[in-house]
């Protein structure tokens, strides 16, 4: 019956400026950018050759309730070297909030983007 989630909203301040650090400092690919009537245009970016995309969309920050000491990411970015990406997200701008975290079952880095969502960058073992 139902196939697949297809997208997710992150609210952001301006769709400019939100496209821009999504695909040019993170690296995701613009997808979709329609205009809507009597409203903010639909504008998506994804991770190529993923089929989820995020819709960004205006509205105030997603902010979390607070875990161990600190609020978790509300998105979650799989890469295949986190201190690689760490130091190459790093160098484009992007603002951490922890370094690399180390668990058992893998290692994160927790981001946010210019309007304070929280994301983070997570390799499994």
């Amino acid at each position: 019956m139902l196939n697949r989630v297809l997208y997710t909203h992150v609210p952001v301040s301006d769709q400019d400026e939100a496209l821009a650090y999504y695909t040019e400092v993170l690296g995701l690919e613009k997808r979709v950018d329609n205009p809507v009537p009597e409203g903010p245009r639909f504008l998506t970016v994804g991770v190529r050759g993923q089929d989820l995309s995020l819709v960004l969309w205006p509205g105030e920050p997603a902010v979390a309730e607070p875990a161990f000491g600190r609020a978790p990411a509300i998105y979650t970015l799989e890469t295949d070297d986190c201190e690689r990406a760490y130091a190459e997200l790093s160098a484009r701008g992007v603002r951490f909030v922890t370094g690399v975290l180390e668990f058992p079952w893998g290692r994160v880095a927790v981001f946010e983007d210019p309007d304070g969502n929280r994301l983070q960058i997570r390799e499994g073992r």
